[in-house]
């Protein structure tokens, strides 16, 4: 929205400081920073009062997480609240693949709070049916992967570009919506089941969000993409805007959310945040890139399909509890030292997936 401001600029003043993204990007963390922490605490409050006895701890989880009950949940209200306002304050509102990235990020919302609010209500860990979600998740990435092909360049509208390989492209034609809506959906669900631990799911969400954001802003100018070897992809350096704006909102929200944590993100949170990490990655043209840079995102989903299918073939359990959080739970390990090891572990995949940019 303050882009505008550059239409009264004469090239040599203030307002052509909204000329430049990093700029932007810079107005967009503080605005979610200052959102989280002005808005944060009145959340807390509000959700605190209506939930009552907050959000309902699973009878068969870790013994330690019974002294979280009462926390409230629904606690992504504040990290989408302050990222949509920093966006829509800072972004060019003509770039399609940012009303792309909210659109995700807001359908995705509204599908976590739903199962919330079910849950808070009837006090119990099942709230909307996994099929329902599964079948309204895969609507919603189904849209956003047709209109990201729309907006893509022609010579990349179907394909799937692997990092590493210089020019590599495999043509998908239709099969690459479907492909999106995996990409998506997955995205979502895997950091859905890593939200387990406080501040467990923030962190890498916003290390991953901040390398997607550097891609985008690199595959968005084509003196970096010559420069690199990648493929240019016009209009995602504005996806930085939105990056920047998850980061700030993330970092309040984390204020609230450390070990002893005084509100859930809960699938509002989770179901947005992985939802707009793999629509980023579908506008970028980096599906394969946030595999690695969401390894432990892929892990967590993993131990739980293992654990799933390894039960059904043999009655035993590979893991003591899934998600894999939970067995390191299990095994002894302290709350924070899992967090940390595994934000540790996000930072190092994080690297190794910007490292794929001059890999060529």
């Amino acid at each position: 929205m303050l882009y505008w401001l550059t239409s009264l600029s004469d090239g040599g003043d203030l307002f052509n400081l909204f000329r430049y993204i990093t700029f932007r990007a810079g107005g967009a963390f503080l605005t979610a920073l200052l959102f989280g922490f002005i808005f944060g605490r009145p959340l807390i409050d509000v959700l605190r009062r209506r939930q009552g006895k907050g959000q309902p701890i699973r009878s068969d989880g870790p013994e330690g997480h019974f002294l979280k009950a009462g926390t409230p949940t629904m606690g992504g209200l504040l990290i989408v609240g302050a990222l949509l306002s920093s966006t829509l304050l800072w972004a060019r509102l003509d770039t399609g693949f940012v009303w792309m990235i909210l659109f995700v990020t807001i359908s995705y919302a509204a599908i976590g709070f739903a199962d919330d609010y079910a849950k808070v209500k009837k006090q119990t860990s099942a709230g909307v049916s996994g099929k329902v979600r599964l079948l309204l998740g895969f609507a919603i990435a189904g849209i956003a992967g047709a209109w990201a092909a729309w907006l893509h360049p022609d010579e990349l509208t179907g394909y799937l570009a692997f990092p590493v390989f210089k020019n590599a492209l495999l043509y998908l034609g239709w099969f690459f919506v479907p492909f999106a809506m995996i990409v998506i959906v997955g995205a979502a669900n895997a950091v859905n089941l890593t939200d387990g631990l406080d501040g467990l799911a923030i962190m890498p969400v916003m290390i991953a969000a901040g390398t997607l954001g550097i891609i985008a802003y690199a595959v968005g100018r084509t003196d970096f993409t010559e420069y690199l070897d990648v493929h240019y992809v016009p209009g995602t350096g504005e996806i930085l805007i939105f990056t920047a704006g998850l980061i700030g909102g993330g970092l309040g929200f984390l204020w609230y959310n450390a070990p002893p944590a005084a509100v859930f993100m809960g699938d509002t949170g989770s179901l947005a945040l992985g939802g707009a990490l793999g629509a980023i990655a579908v506008a970028t043209k980096h599906e394969i890139v946030l595999a690695i840079v969401g390894g432990l995102f892929v892990v967590e989903a993993l131990s739980v399909i293992i654990q799933v299918l390894y039960f059904k073939r043999t009655g035993k359990r590979v893991f003591l509890m899934a998600p894999i959080h939970h067995h390191y739970e299990k095994k002894g390990w302290a709350e924070p030292q899992i967090v940390i090891r595994f934000w540790i572990i996000s930072l190092i995949l994080a690297l190794i997936g910007l490292a794929t940019l001059k890999l060529r």
